[in-house]
């Protein structure tokens, strides 16, 4: 696949839309729609930049999980503290804020950070650090006005019926059935 043609096609206030012109294995040209968090250059600029973190939080044998209401599926779900990397800021000062905005909890030990992964590659470049870390204090609530996030940590038992039951984010369904099953 070679791109020949990258173009932005729309500039929105979160969003930044393009469209890729490539020419597939055939020879053929084929149009490709992403979207992206970033402004981007060129073809090479996609998926240079990490935008934000996802968080894996326990507090000594519970998992948080976020009960929030996403207006991309207009719907409650659940899902993991998380949120974009602020101009300048590193990932450990995004990974205690996003915490602390969300919950009112503090990072007593981050264990791991990994590496960005990509987020969407069906629709975007965006890519992700996950973090597991160890939290702690008393959940207080979330600074923003725009959102509607109940946050709570939950028990081996009580994720293993939520993943019965319950609609997820591919990423929080993933990390709850590795903490159900004693891999976290």
């Amino acid at each position: 696949m070679e791109a020949i043609k990258f173009e932005k096609v729309r500039d929105g206030k979160y969003l930044k839309n393009y469209e890729i012109t490539y020419k597939n294995k055939a020879g053929r040209e084929k149009k490709y729609e992403i979207v992206s968090r970033r402004d981007l250059k060129d073809i090479n600029d996609v998926g240079q930049a990490p935008s934000g973190v996802s968080i894996v939080a326990t507090k000594g044998d519970r998992l948080l999980l976020l009960h929030e209401f996403r207006m991309g599926v207009n719907r409650t779900i659940y899902n993991l503290c998380a949120g974009m990397l602020e101009k300048d800021e590193t990932i450990e000062a995004c990974i205690a804020r996003e915490l602390f905005e969300e919950t009112g909890l503090k990072v007593k030990a981050i264990k791991k950070i990994l590496p960005p992964s990509y987020a969407a590659v069906a629709i975007s470049d965006t890519t992700t650090y996950i973090a597991f870390v160890e939290a702690e204090g008393e959940i207080s609530g979330h600074t923003s006005e725009n959102e509607e996030i109940e946050a709570r940590f939950y028990t081996k038992k009580e994720v293993k019926a939520l993943l019965d039951t319950e609609p997820f984010s591919s990423r929080a369904q993933m990390a709850a059935y590795y903490f159900a099953f004693g891999m976290i």
